[in-house]
C-alpha cells in the first residue's frame, strides 16, 4: 500500500540505496513509476505493507515501511532487494554496494569508494565538517536526524583525524 513517505511514523523502518551516479530526469520518472507499482503491490504473506519512498539528490532511493501495520518478512525483504537489483541492471547503476561513500562538495554530491574516501581523509581533502550520507540509518527518525550529517557525527569519523 503506497503512502506519502512523509506520513510514515518516525519508527518506520528505512532502507537507503545510493546510486554511483545521478539519475537523469527521464530515468527518475521511470524509476518513480516502477517504485509506485512495486510498493503498491508489496506484501508480506498476502498482507499489504504500508510504505512510501523518497528520491533524494537524484541518486538516493529511500524506502520506508510502517512495521506497526504489518512487518516485513524475509520474503518481502527479498522481493524489495530483487526489485532494487532489477533497477541496477536496467539502469546500469550500482545501488547495493555499502562500501562506497557519498558526501557533499558544495551543492554537488560526490561518490567515492571507501578506499578513496579514506585516502582523501588522509590527504585532508575531506574533513570532520564534510557533509556525508549515513546510509546505515534504520528508521525515519534516524533518517531525518542522522542521514545527512558532518563526518564527525557519523561512522565516517573513524577515518578523519
Amino acid at each position: 500500500m503506497l503512502v506519502d513517505f512523509n506520513t510514515l511514523p518516525e519508527e518506520a523502518r528505512v532502507w537507503v540505496y545510493q546510486a554511483n551516479r545521478s539519475f537523469s530526469e527521464q530515468e527518475l520518472e521511470e524509476i518513480q513509476a516502477k517504485l509506485n507499482i512495486f510498493i503498491e503491490n508489496w506484501t508480506a504473506h498476502g498482507s499489504d505493507l504500508q510504505s512510501g519512498y523518497l528520491i533524494k539528490y537524484n541518486r538516493f532511493i529511500v524506502i520506508g515501511l510502517n512495521q506497526k501495520m504489518n512487518a516485513a518478512t524475509g520474503c518481502s525483504i527479498d522481493a524489495s532487494v530483487h526489485f532494487i537489483q532489477q533497477l541496477e541492471k536496467e539502469y546500469h547503476v550500482d545501488l547495493m554496494d555499502k562500501m562506497n561513500v557519498s558526501y557533499k562538495q558544495g551543492d554537488f554530491v560526490a561518490y567515492k569508494t571507501l578506499l578513496d574516501f579514506k585516502q582523501m581523509a588522509k590527504d585532508k581533502a575531506v574533513s570532520k565538517n564534510t557533509i556525508v550520507f549515513n546510509n546505515l540509518v534504520t528508521n525515519i527518525a534516524e533518517f531525518n536526524e542522522n542521514w545527512e550529517v558532518p563526518a564527525s557525527e557519523s561512522w565516517h569519523s573513524r577515518f578523519i583525524k
